[in-house]
């Protein structure tokens, strides 16, 4: 009598590993899909902008920056050749802050018209340079007073525009050239899109993707500074010095003009 063959058919055997494998594919796809599916979204939870093309991803940051009552404005910069350093607080009717140029630093203050500027007395030596013999006494009695200075003074055309919040930003936030997206970021740990203009050479923004699409950093093309905003819609308060620290120098602060 013949022995039974023990275990099943090499064709079943067949079949169940075929079976084996096609879930095994299928349970390695699903897996992938799953993974897929869970990778991070950068503009998940955002305010949407980052999804939006460059050109209107600007345009919103431009109208949010002009909207805002009050921003902080800080950084470097090289206008016209000259490199400043900014610390300035600015609001639509006013600004205060602080200035440093390549020879000296100073304070800042616009309410309203009236722009008070408080410097040592070297600057305001080299301002009043070529005015007299006097040139030396007169600086030391505006050294560490704010001086209000008359509109028509040359000294208030070249600075009045530093506390001036819509000139400044017109200026600062026009990227130069084609505008492209960029990548994803952070600043001061707020999520940011990047908008370059002429790939790079005309300046990178970075708009918020939290809240309100305010621009928070701006790198000028052609190494021209790096400028933070911050404190935007934040209450600024803005008055006069007190009378004891200002010094009224009539009609003419300035016999010339140095940056």
């Amino acid at each position: 009598m013949s022995a039974t063959p023990s275990g099943p058919a090499p064709r079943t055997v067949a079949v169940r590993r075929i079976g084996r494998t096609a879930l095994l594919g299928a349970v390695g796809a699903g897996l992938a899909l799953a993974l897929t599916g869970c990778a991070e979204d950068p503009d998940a939870g955002t305010n949407g902008v980052g999804k939006l093309p460059a050109t209107k991803i600007e345009a919103k940051a431009r109208a949010a920056a002009k909207s805002a009552g009050t921003v902080r404005l800080s950084g470097s910069f090289v206008s016209q050749g000259a490199t400043y350093k900014l610390d300035m607080h600015l609001t639509g009717s006013g600004a205060k802050g602080q200035l440093t140029t390549r020879k000296t630093t100073f304070a800042l203050l616009r309410v309203g018209d009236a722009l008070y500027l408080k410097a040592d007395a070297a600057f305001w030596a080299g301002e009043k340079a070529g005015g007299g013999g006097n040139d030396a006494a007169a600086a030391d009695k505006l050294g560490g007073k704010y001086v209000k200075v008359p509109a028509a003074d040359p000294v208030y055309k070249r600075f009045s525009g530093f506390t001036d919040k819509d000139t400044l930003l017109e200026s600062l936030l026009a990227l130069r050239g084609t505008l492209a997206t960029g990548d994803h970021a952070t600043v001061g740990g707020v999520k940011t899109i990047r908008v370059a203009g002429g790939a790079g050479s005309g300046g990178t923004l970075d708009v918020s993707l939290e809240g309100t699409p305010y621009p928070l950093r701006l790198e000028r093309g052609g190494d021209a500074g790096t400028v933070r905003f911050d404190d935007w819609d934040k209450g600024v308060s803005l008055k006069p010095p007190s009378r004891d620290q200002i010094v009224d120098y009539g009609k003419q602060v300035s016999t010339a003009s140095q940056g």
